[in-house]
């Protein structure tokens, strides 16, 4: 039987254990460029024991940005303050990985603790599969063009490109949460009458083409994942059968973890949150499909977390706003549950 502090290895790359840091914006880049505050957020959480620290969504062009404020790999220079990074997170024993991301029509936004709203109605172009703002106050995207389609899957390949010259091991495409991936599979924004639209063939052939031109500039050694929204909570919306099916091709495609998350798409649905309420999706995905997945979803419990991985619901446990509330979770799970984790040596003393 598996738990939670065994090792998880996909393709040359070894996890310490099956906890990992979510990807969670923080809003406090500078044009992109990562800073002291993103070195100390993400390696006190490679001290804290965790095998995997995901970054934020990085974005992969300047006007894929959720705010300007985001993480950026839209451009060489973008690099060298993220090796930083990943050197220590690396020398703490967890593995760097990155989230690559384009916010699509939800995008050009205030940062979450100031004023709602676009910054400036304009200031950068809005984009998506079809002309459907997200909701009230949200800019009415540009519909995409075929140019638009491939700039966005090249800025992808680049990105990933950049992100191993960075130091990062792990890759995870962001195709959930109403962002553009996610609101071009899903019925629910995509209004499109072309081969990107329409038919769930169609629908789900840019995450697809995204996908392929990232594996193709990933090296083949590192693992790849994929972030989907396992349901958008709504009536005619994507399902949790529409994502089985496409984890299954995303394997074909050279995924290795499918990240299982939902919502984000449809302003007004109803979830109903409870701790754990995600976890489900990531069962459904990993017997379905026969790949590996990745449990969220408010998991803050050390027994909760280890009994998903030992039922099998999910091979990885990704922890988000607990880890925000407690950087070191992982040492703290290992001593509840009788596991091995050492600790820093500078921290020894204190175990």
């Amino acid at each position: 039987m598996t738990h939670l502090f065994d090792p998880f290895t996909v393709r040359g790359v070894t996890l310490r254990n099956r906890i990992g840091v979510s990807p969670m914006c923080q809003y406090s880049s500078d044009n992109g460029f990562a800073t002291d505050w993103h070195l100390v957020h993400l390696g006190s959480r490679a001290i804290g024991g965790a095998g995997l620290i995901l970054s934020e969504a990085t974005a992969v062009t300047a006007d894929g940005r959720i705010s300007p404020h985001d993480l950026g790999l839209w451009t060489d220079a973008h690099c060298d303050q993220m090796s930083r990074i990943t050197r220590f997170i690396g020398e703490h024993g967890a593995v760097p990985g990155i989230q690559l991301a384009h916010a699509g029509r939800k995008a050009n936004r205030h940062r979450p603790w100031e004023s709602d709203g676009p910054i400036t109605s304009g200031m950068w172009r809005v984009i998506g599969p079809s002309a459907l703002p997200f909701s009230d106050g949200y800019e009415t995207p540009n519909e995409m063009t075929p140019s638009d389609i491939d700039a966005v899957k090249h800025a992808f390949g680049m990105a990933a490109t950049r992100a191993h010259h960075a130091g990062f091991r792990w890759v995870e495409i962001h195709a959930a949460h109403g962002y553009l991936l996610h609101s071009f599979y899903s019925p629910i924004a995509n209004r499109r009458t072309d081969q990107y639209g329409g038919s769930y063939d169609n629908r789900v052939r840019f995450v697809l083409e995204v996908t392929r031109q990232v594996r193709a500039m990933w090296p083949d050694d590192l693992p790849l994942g994929v972030r989907l929204s396992s349901t958008d909570w709504t009536e005619d919306g994507w399902t949790i059968d529409d994502t089985v099916e496409l984890a299954k091709r995303l394997k074909a495609e050279g995924v290795d973890i499918v990240d299982c998350s939902s919502g984000g798409n449809v302003a007004t649905a109803h979830i109903p949150a409870h701790p754990g309420y995600q976890v489900p999706f990531a069962d459904a995905v990993r017997r379905g499909a026969g790949i590996a997945t990745a449990a969220v979803g408010l998991i803050a419990n050390a027994k909760q977390a280890d009994e998903i991985v030992a039922c099998g619901q999910a091979d990885l446990v990704l922890l988000a706003r607990q880890s925000l509330r407690d950087p070191y979770w992982p040492l703290h799970a290992a001593q509840a549950l009788g596991a091995q984790l050492a600790p820093p040596p500078q921290y020894a003393r204190a175990y």
